[in-house]
């Protein structure tokens, strides 16, 4: 099992892709080295209702991803690396920030390969200074053990649940086995945080966050993928069902996801979900 003295960024095996890399005096395959890189924070009011609600999300952005997915909505923060590294001390001072300016909860958006280091910040703050939930914002391509070390760390979990398929996961990012990971780490997520906790005013304060991107020309993906998770995990969670895909990055003029998603398709994905009781 993993925890924040096993981790060895010298050989690092954060995430599934388990590469070995020395990110002490170079680079990961996920294109992160030894400090902390972000591309911005903000008070975010466009997530899901209960982690934007009234004040916003304090979203952190970090720069980099163990994955490569051709469809990459952030395409300039994950693929080409716009970013700038920071200190602990100047992450922790972003977070508490955030939570003076009113955010409801600290979002660390695409935070896989930094995991290590948001566990030894929150180490020192969560409970104490820092006051409010922490959300783990991820593509879910994530080893069982890193969720396993951010357990009493993370209070709210929202992971992409992509694809359904290893031949989906192949041929759209860089991994052939984001499958079985993704289903492996979803049932991890749930067993810490649970079905979503809200507050009294309707604001996460835990659980688990399910998202899934509907792709042009893949509703049989996301058919199997909603099976599995009304099977495996239950349909008593919050599902984020998106419909907002657009062509970006390496998806431009792709034969399949080289187009919007047409209403028909998004249809398709809600029978889906009203099917398994979503």
């Amino acid at each position: 099992m993993l925890s924040v003295n096993t981790i060895n960024l010298k050989q690092c095996n954060l995430c599934p892709l388990s590469c070995g890399a020395d990110r002490i005096s170079g680079k990961g395959r996920c294109g992160a080295g030894k400090d902390i890189e972000i591309s911005s924070w903000n008070l975010h009011f466009g997530e899901e209702p209960p982690v934007s609600g009234t004040k916003g999300s304090g979203t952190i952005f970090f720069t980099h991803c163990s994955l490569r997915c051709i469809f990459c909505q952030n395409y300039p923060i994950s693929h080409l690396g716009n970013g700038k590294k920071i200190t602990e001390q100047k992450f922790i001072e972003i977070m508490l920030r955030l939570q003076s300016d009113g955010a409801h909860n600290i979002n660390f958006v695409t935070p896989t390969h930094y995991s290590i280091h948001i566990a030894q910040a929150l180490k020192k703050i969560k409970g104490k200074e820092l006051k409010i939930p922490t959300l783990y914002n991820c593509s879910g391509y994530e080893k069982t053990e890193t969720i396993k070390m951010l357990n009493g760390l993370i209070d709210i979990y929202m992971p992409d649940a992509k694809f359904y398929s290893n031949s989906a996961g192949s041929a759209l990012c860089r991994a052939d086995n984001y499958a079985l990971v993704n289903r492996k780490a979803l049932k991890e997520m749930y067993l810490q945080a649970g079905e979503l906790v809200l507050d009294e005013n309707g604001i996460a304060v835990k659980g688990l966050i399910l998202r899934h991107l509907v792709l042009p020309g893949h509703t049989g993906e996301t058919e199997k993928m909603l099976k599995f998770i009304y099977e495996d995990i239950g349909n008593d969670i919050y599902l984020s069902l998106m419909s907002q895909y657009h062509p970006a990055g390496n998806s431009v003029g792709h034969p399949v996801i080289g187009r919007r998603l047409n209403p028909g398709e998004y249809r398709d994905a809600q029978k889906a979900a009203r099917k398994y009781g979503f």
